[in-house]
């Protein structure tokens, strides 16, 4: 089962100047940010702010693009790569060596808690990527050695080094030619860190900040975080692409669910980002407020854990693809605002292989190769995240109609709710035959 999702943000451009004062801890954070900026309300928790640390969530989504830059971008409109850190690049030895040559007019952020002293340059990328990919590296098990992007695609053993030629200029050697190599450094997963802050951590012994106080290159800094509460970032004047209209922003994570919706109605919040596609109806017909919609880079799926039988058959895998009601999940969870997917990737990705079949809905089929299997009385393990994805806003609730789904097969699921760093921890335990509800990284 795997979904396409569209992104959903609605901007209440009329409603800034209503509501604005607030009594609540969590909202004073807005109420003297109307003339200066504006408060962006979203669903999630933060639980790192390197988007190298995380598999998805609000860091990924939301936050890693104003806090840090890559390497490379993605033109959002026609999905071509397009330079970012780096004005140019080469691909060198069939695939096999990747040279970039770095802008020279980059600026990383000035903090409380840290003052650059000098522009980026190749010694940043070095120390970014080597953390990743080489395990022997002094900080590649500061706050865990788990980077979850990266070692899903066992990177480590694909690149052989990563090195400086010159200030500007790094090569990345791998052991084999890799067409997807840019592409991955395209993703915020790939967001390029500062080494001379790391340097100053180490000399404090306070290497663990590096994750939790953020230094990037992005246009926005970390000014103030409150656990639960708000996020405000503070314009980063320095910017390379030049000095952002806003001084600053507030990412409100005081409300879920419906209270997203009334602060937006209330004008408390003036942008909310992926509203439940159930609330669709209330804002497109509310004057007031701008609703816009576009194909999300991004895929919702069933992960089979492979190692463990029966789940390492892929017939057995496919004959509980079909128990699946794909079309319920479109309407129920996502009221129209998705189509099933035919393939990992989304079809707006330049891997998209337009050859790919959907899996059809076929309980009974399905009961028959079970049957036919030998698999009687199978119970799986769902882990499934608590609370609301950008690709999917209701995980427990598809977790129940999978549930559901498999249970007319004779397929017992027992859903487990798993959270945060939790969820990362728990995948890595192999022991129990289990399936996830989850999402490849996407390239936004």
């Amino acid at each position: 089962m795997r979904l396409v999702l569209s992104s959903l943000i609605v901007i209440a451009g009329l409603l800034s100047s209503q509501a604005t004062a607030a009594t609540a801890p969590e909202q004073t954070a807005s109420a003297d940010i109307r003339d200066s900026g504006f408060v962006y309300c979203v669903s999630g928790q933060v639980n790192t702010f390197n988007p190298q640390k995380a598999s998805s969530g609000l860091i990924v989504d939301t936050l890693a693009a104003q806090l840090y830059d890559r390497l490379l971008d993605v033109d959002p409109y026609t999905y071509r790569l397009v330079p970012e850190l780096a004005e140019s690049w080469e691909v060198l030895d069939n695939g096999a060596t990747y040279r970039f040559h770095l802008r020279r007019d980059v600026s990383f952020q000035k903090t409380a808690w840290f003052t650059p002293t000098r522009k980026l340059n190749a010694d940043d990328v070095v120390f970014t990527f080597q953390r990743i990919f080489d395990r022997r590296h002094p900080w590649h098990n500061i706050n865990g050695s788990s980077f979850p992007y990266f070692d899903s695609l066992q990177f480590a053993d694909n690149v052989k080094s990563v090195r400086k030629l010159d200030n500007n200029t790094v090569e990345f050697r791998l052991t084999q030619p890799d067409a997807s190599f840019l592409w991955h450094l395209a993703t915020h997963y790939a967001s390029v860190m500062s080494a001379e802050y790391a340097a100053q951590l180490s000399r404090k012994d306070r290497q663990e900040l590096l994750d939790r106080q953020p230094v990037g290159t992005g246009p926005f800094q970390l000014s103030e975080y409150r656990a639960g509460q708000f996020i405000r970032l503070q314009r980063h004047d320095g910017f390379w692409r030049g000095k952002p209209l806003m001084p600053q922003v507030v990412v409100d994570l005081g409300s879920g669910g419906t209270g997203r919706l009334s602060k937006l109605l209330t004008g408390e919040c003036d942008v909310l980002a992926w509203p439940a596609a159930s609330q669709l109806t209330i804002l497109r017909d509310d004057p007031r407020l701008r609703l816009t919609l576009r194909p999300g880079m991004n895929i919702a799926y069933l992960a089979f854990n492979t190692d463990k039988p029966p789940l390492n058959n892929p017939a057995v895998r496919h004959a509980l693809a079909l128990s699946i009601n794909n079309q319920r999940l479109m309407q129920s969870i996502y009221y129209g605002t998705a189509e099933t997917a035919a393939s990992i990737l989304p079809r707006a990705s330049w891997a998209y292989d337009n050859d790919a079949k959907i899996t059809e809905y076929n309980p009974e089929k399905s009961r028959e190769q079970l049957k036919a299997l030998g698999i009687e009385n199978l119970t799986l393990h769902l882990w499934v995240p608590t609370s609301s994805q950008a690709w999917n806003p209701s995980p427990l609730k598809t977790a129940e109609l999978i549930q559901a789904d498999m249970a007319q097969v004779g397929v017992k699921v027992v859903i487990v709710p798993v959270e945060g760093r939790f969820q990362e921890a728990r995948l890595m335990d192999l022991n129990l035959s289990r399936i996830h509800l989850s999402e490849p990284p996407s390239r936004r």
